[in-house]
């Protein structure tokens, strides 16, 4: 661990704001009508899934907690926890799933925005007070929950964490004007989310 590369905290940072602004061109080019179609390989429409990836942050915060507490206990303590959060993978998909649903009758897309600028913000100074031999340490993830985790991630994996999962659900997104997502007419819409 001591030898780790020092972590490329402006390669993070720039991608921060890329997503940002992403965020905020899909958000307010996006009509009721858009928002309302549903989504290339999810069960959700565009507006639940914008939430989903919006949320993708919110849990960044909560993750980079859990890191810093199990970074500190034994390695076996760890493995045990992420044990039984991948046998809760069941009742973590039909919560998953049912967030958005419900998220988007109380957060509209403009207060959508204004949470995302929040996060990032909020990740983007952690990020800079990090200590290097804090980014170093880790903890083992229950991979059955999401794409992105791996069986063990660092706390620089974890700041790294919402972006990937932002990018993989942008490009499921159908909505007009939007150069890496062109609207799809086929079966893929029943599929359940990819990450629960």
């Amino acid at each position: 661990m001591a030898n780790a590369l020092p972590m490329d905290r402006q390669a993070v940072y720039d991608e921060y704001e890329r997503v940002r602004q992403t965020f905020h061109r899909l958000l307010d080019s996006a009509s009721g009508t858009d928002l309302a179609r549903p989504t290339d390989g999810t069960r959700w429409n565009n507006e639940q899934l914008l939430w989903h990836m919006l949320f993708g942050y919110v849990v960044t915060a909560r993750l980079l907690f859990l890191v810093r507490v199990f970074g500190q206990l034994p390695v076996g303590v760890g493995k045990a926890f992420a044990r039984l959060l991948d046998a809760a993978t069941v009742p973590f998909d039909v919560i998953n799933y049912l967030g958005p649903c419900g998220a988007v009758k109380v957060y509209g897309p403009r207060r959508m925005g204004a949470a995302f600028d929040r996060l990032i913000n909020s990740l983007s100074g952690k990020l800079a007070a990090e200590r290097e031999d804090d980014l170093v340490r880790g903890m083992h993830y229950p991979v059955r929950w999401d794409p992105f985790f791996k069986d063990f991630m660092t706390l620089a994996d974890i700041y790294r964490y919402p972006t990937q999962h932002f990018d993989f659900h942008h490009a499921q997104l159908t909505l007009d004007g939007d150069p890496l997502t062109p609207p799809s007419d086929t079966a893929e819409h029943q599929k359940p989310p990819q990450d629960g």
